[in-house]
Order: structure tokens, then C-alpha cells, then sequence
């Protein structure tokens, strides 16, 4: 099983994130062409691994990263079951959804609220959380 470095958050430098006391790392990990189902699982792994190992620890998705949409979501959540879960603390995960969730839902005449609360709902059944904490922003 993977263990993270001892030295991981030694290098990266840190900046808080507004007045929450949350700091970010000062590079993060986008997922969105380069976790799809083309990409080598292992080749996945490595980069993801190595990221958290130099202290990157800011993880960005959406619902329809890929290719193909919703892809790198499931790679991610296998990556995350797989060697990060003891580290969950650590990690920061920005899940950003698109109005698809394998097909549109909004053509059928749902609510935004509806949309939201299904890809919730995936999320925690790919990454096998059991609790998900999600921030909305309306501007």
C-alpha cells in the first residue's frame, strides 16, 4: 500500500485561502483531458502519487472531465480508494459540476437542485466517501 513521504509539505509553499485558515498549495492538479479512459492507469497513479508526495494537495474536477465524461472522476476515485483514503485530510478536493450527468438532465425539465443532489450523490458512490462537503456560489 502507498505511503506518503514524511517530507511532503517541506518544499510547496502554502497561501491562505481568504479568512477559513485553509491553505493551498501553490500548485494544484487539474484533471480534465489527462484522466480520461485513453490515459494508462498506472501513468495516472504515478502522477497523482507524486504530486501529494511533493505536497500538492489541491485536486481539481468536474462531472465531465474525461475523455470520456466523467471519466477522470472515476480514475480519481479508484487513485483516492486505492492509496489516499488515510491521507483525506489532507486533501482538498474541488468537484465543479457540469449540467450532464451521463445524460441531460436539464432537457427533461429538472432543477438545478436536482442536478446538483445527483452528482453528489456519484461522487460519493465513485470515491467511496461517505460524506462529501460542498460549497455552492451563486453569482
Amino acid at each position: 500500500m502507498y505511503q506518503a513521504l514524511n517530507t511532503r509539505y517541506d518544499e510547496m509553499v502554502y497561501n491562505k485561502c481568504g479568512e477559513s485558515g485553509l491553505m493551498l498549495p501553490a500548485i494544484s492538479i487539474g484533471l480534465w483531458q489527462n484522466f480520461g479512459d485513453c490515459a494508462d492507469y498506472d501513468t495516472m497513479k504515478d502522477i497523482i502519487l507524486t504530486a501529494f508526495d511533493n505536497g500538492i494537495t489541491h485536486f481539481d474536477l468536474a462531472n465531465n472531465y474525461g475523455p470520456a465524461p466523467g471519466a477522470a472522476e472515476i480514475n480519481f476515485g479508484r487513485i483516492f480508494k486505492e492509496n489516499l483514503k488515510p491521507y483525506r485530510d489532507e486533501i482538498i478536493i474541488v468537484q465543479r459540476p457540469a449540467m450532464k450527468c451521463g445524460r441531460d438532465l436539464t432537457a427533461a425539465g429538472a432543477e438545478a437542485e436536482s442536478i446538483l443532489l445527483l452528482l453528489l450523490i456519484k461522487v460519493l458512490k465513485e470515491w467511496g466517501l461517505i460524506m462529501l462537503i460542498y460549497f455552492i456560489i451563486i453569482v
